[in-house]
């Protein structure tokens, strides 16, 4: 089996991408970050996945982008709720954090040159493609360039691909996908503001987005909201 470092957040996503890379026959290191987001139930939920689609490994890398800020999941500032499906498909919302991916991928790339892996699986998909910068093939392609003349492992003529099967995806083609797989999604968390019992909002754009998709897929969403 071919090994392979997937990203996982412990969402929809994230936790399909992992599946896809199991059934594809790769051997699975999954990576989880505590990067003092508000909503570090997440990191819960990547475990109680990891376990439960049984891979190889999970860690969890603990860095502190609250140092920087500038987002609403690592600063004090308030999460937006309820917006349109028009004002949440246009421009680059507050809960974008600073170079997320570019230094998620960078964790990615350094565990998958000591494993040693050429693989790394990344969900992003569509819907974020047209909010996110980080998340456009532009720029997977360009760090897949960087990753080729900034590694040893590249220029000693090893060759990394960052596959991301769900970027064309709806949430919607998300959801069937998982279910298709079997995948357990209620596990998963999306929520960018849960309570304190660990309830989604149900009304930042993580959650509306996601009680979308379940309707659109025309699946019950088996988490529980605290309002929706």
């Amino acid at each position: 089996m071919r090994p392979a470092v997937v990203l996982l957040s412990g969402g929809i996503d994230s936790t399909t991408t992992l599946a896809i890379a199991l059934t594809e026959g790769y051997e699975a290191y999954a990576l989880s970050f505590d990067y003092g987001q508000r909503h570090q139930i997440e990191t819960d939920a990547a475990h109680c996945v990891a376990k439960s689609l049984g891979i190889k490994e999970h860690r969890i890398a603990k860095i502190d982008l609250r140092v920087f800020g500038g987002s609403a999941l690592t600063d004090d500032i308030a999460v937006p709720k309820q917006r349109s499906q028009t004002e949440i498909a246009h421009g680059i919302p507050i809960t974008y954090v600073p170079a997320r991916n570019t230094i998620f991928l960078a964790y990615a790339l350094a565990w998958a040159e000591v494993i040693p892996a050429n693989d790394i699986f990344l969900g992003v998909n569509a819907i974020d493609y047209s909010g996110y910068p980080d998340c456009r093939p532009e720029f997977i392609e360009g760090f897949e360039n960087l990753a080729s003349v900034g590694t040893k492992a590249g220029v000693e003529g090893r060759r990394f691909q960052i596959h991301t099967p769900l970027i064309k995806f709806s949430k919607a083609d998300i959801i069937r996908k998982a279910v298709e797989l079997g995948v357990d999604l209620s596990l998963t968390h999306s929520c960018y503001d849960p309570t304190s019992e660990g309830l989604a909002c149900g009304g930042c754009d993580s959650c509306l987005l996601r009680l979308k998709g379940f309707s659109n897929a025309g699946i019950k969403d088996p988490i529980r909201y605290a309002k929706k």
